[in-house]
């Protein structure tokens, strides 16, 4: 009973800690990550209310299996391919720089060459957890910068598994086993779940959901989470691994947004108790002690991989600004490096207190991070209109949506729950970024452009649909896409009557007003709400809509101010027996203008 009572005051310390350090770091400006790893810090090394931190550690990297299973649901296969390039160039470039340079710097200060290549290649992994954290909070995961980051991130994910399995050939232990056999068994394992997921997952999930049962729902999403991260770590490999590797298998499957509903809960408060986990497993001691070369240690381990990655970046074609912030926000040691150095220590290759050197140095490197990346928002220029490249990887769908305005965002929800994938293209940084947030996918670029119309995949769509807010630039896009292929179905979103007219010309496939079917709706009701019934207050929409096309037609052919005898004016029935004692005064001062000069007016149809 003592134990169990001990077990909730613990949850109890935890979430609360976590309740009050988070919101407070997010409102001061230095973010939640940094808020969990104080409230760890407190509750474990300062006030000790929380004692066994490497347990909750071990539970807590939970979180970022589910964090990696998300992710891997947002990446489909054929786009897992495409990056193969920053995964395998890149990404293998960052680890091994990085590595051998921290290597040599710690051989100096070190006797032993093998616990040096050991701390230096432990150091070089960064923060899988603490990086995306940061990027999904400032919705930068899809961009470009945000993509190449998370290659980097994967191929270290990767590159554990070697490292961990060199380990036995640096130490003269007899108790050792080999090391390579058991990187063939991991890479088979690896093979062995892809195909699992392939061929068995969908058919899998797809007997549950025919149940109906919500809740087997969620324990199939959590079974598939903890069997493929299950499998992996089995044979030694990262259980994130795993869990990537599963999402990624269900990127394409119609179960996708169930399973990311059902998972997304218990990724945010594990992530967050593993950060504060992290900071429970700092050894103030060690600390204590060894500050002073911990101060000076930990920025010039962040310079030093700042400097490398953006080098790497740049010689694998990133921009400037695009190298700067990866570099920024991958300059610290991750979570991977308590893996290492803890799996070196088991087998003694490092001892106790280098360990705890090296494990407080992964702390306080993750603790600086926000730091780091606040630095390299100001080596960018802070006046300069946010940047982001025209890349279009991975782009070509049956429909090119340019614009994502409010009709838009409605019309794309459509296509997606049809089954039907869509390019989104957009000039609005703002807009993009945002709209990350919500797991969309839009294409940086302008929609005048021919050749980012080609990149966007144009030639491969089946008719493209133009949702963009300006009718000069609509009607610019349209003009091009005429010109510049012809036939190709154009739907197109109008501002309002007059742009509608312009459309008519231009010999568009579709073309709708924006307000024109939300207003004939919005009427219907309120003819519902006046007590007629749904039959007749159909059959007065569909009279109000027939006149509206016949009133078009006739502006088409005589201008815009013909066909004023074709609308509803006023009641038709019943006639008003008592004439008006005042004239009906203008709602605003342009109709009271156009009153004025006799002219009819566009109020009604807006």
């Amino acid at each position: 009973m003592d134990e169990t009572s001990s077990l909730y005051t613990q949850a109890v310390i935890l979430l609360g800690s976590a309740v009050v350090a988070a919101p407070l770091f997010k409102k001061i400006g230095l973010g939640t990550v940094l808020g969990y790893l104080f409230a760890g810090i407190v509750i474990g090394p300062i006030f000790g209310l929380i004692g066994n931190a490497e347990d909750i550690l071990h539970f807590a990297e939970l979180g970022i299996v589910f964090l990696l299973f998300i992710v891997g649901l947002e990446v489909k296969p054929s786009r897992l391919w495409s990056m193969r390039h920053d995964i395998l160039g890149l990404g293998t470039l960052q680890v091994v720089s990085c590595g051998l340079v921290l290597t040599l710097l710690i051989a100096f200060t070190v006797d032993n060459a093998n616990v040096a290549l050991v701390a230096g290649f432990g150091l070089a992994l960064s923060s899988t957890a603490f990086a995306l954290q940061m990027l999904e909070n400032s919705g930068n995961v899809n961009t470009r910068y945000g993509r190449r980051t998370f290659s980097i991130l994967l191929f270290q994910d990767l590159a554990i598994i070697p490292l961990l399995a060199i380990l036995p050939l640096l130490t003269t232990s007899a108790e050792v086993g080999p090391g390579w056999p058991a990187f063939f068994i991991a890479v088979l394992a690896i093979l062995l779940v892809i195909v699992a997921g392939r061929y068995l997952l969908n058919p899998f999930l797809g007997i549950i959901a025919r149940t109906g049962a919500k809740e087997a729902m969620i324990a199939a999403a959590l079974l598939v989470v903890f069997g493929s991260a299950m499998a992996m770590h089995t044979v030694g490999l990262s259980m994130a691994l795993g869990s990537f590797l599963a999402g990624v298998l269900l990127a394409e499957s119609s179960y996708r947004l169930e399973l990311e509903a059902n998972i997304e809960p218990f990724r945010g408060i594990l992530l967050g108790l593993f950060f504060v986990a992290v900071g429970l497993s700092l050894d103030l001691q060690v600390v204590a002690e060894y500050w002073y070369i911990i101060l000076v240690s930990a920025p010039i381990l962040m310079a030093m991989k700042a400097m490398l990655i953006y080098i790497c970046c740049r010689l694998f074609g990133s921009t400037h600004p695009e190298s700067v912030k990866i570099a920024a926000v991958l300059p610290q040691a991750g979570e991977f490096g308590f893996v290492l150095f803890a799996a070196a220590t088991s087998i003694g290759l490092l001892d106790q207190t280098t360990s705890s050197f090296l494990i407080a140095l992964v702390v306080i490197s993750m603790a600086l991070t926000p730091v780091s990346m606040r630095l390299g928002e100001l080596l960018l220029d802070r006046l300069k209109i946010e940047e982001l490249e025209e890349d279009f990887e991975g782009a070509g769908s049956p429909v090119l949506m340019v614009g994502f305005s409010r009709m838009g965002q409605i019309a794309s929800q459509t296509l997606l729950a049809a089954g039907t994938d869509v390019t989104i293209i957009d000039n609005n940084p703002n807009m993009i970024r945002q709209a990350s947030r919500f797991g969309f996918r839009i294409y940086f670029g302008d929609g005048t452009r021919k050749d980012v119309l080609l990149a966007a995949g144009i030639e491969q769509a089946k008719l493209v649909a133009i949702c963009t807010h300006s009718p000069a630039i609509t009607n610019r896009i349209v003009d091009l896409i005429a010109s510049e292929f012809p036939g190709k179905p154009i739907y197109v979103r109008a501002y309002d009557r007059a742009h509608t007219l312009e459309l008519k010309k231009r010999e568009v496939t579709y073309h709708i007003r924006e307000t024109f079917e939300s207003a004939l709706v919005f009427g219907a009701e309120m003819l519902s709400g006046l007590g007629l019934s749904e039959d007749e207050a159909g059959k007065i929409v569909e009279d109000v809509r027939r006149l509206d096309q016949e009133r078009l037609e006739v502006q088409f052919n005589e201008g815009i101010h013909a066909g004023i005898d074709i609308m509803h004016t006023r009641p038709i029935v019943p006639e008003p027996l008592v004439e008006p004692q005042h004239p009906a005064e203008a709602l605003d001062e342009k109709s009271r203008e156009l009153v004025e000069e006799d002219e009819p007016t566009e109020v009604a149809e807006k």
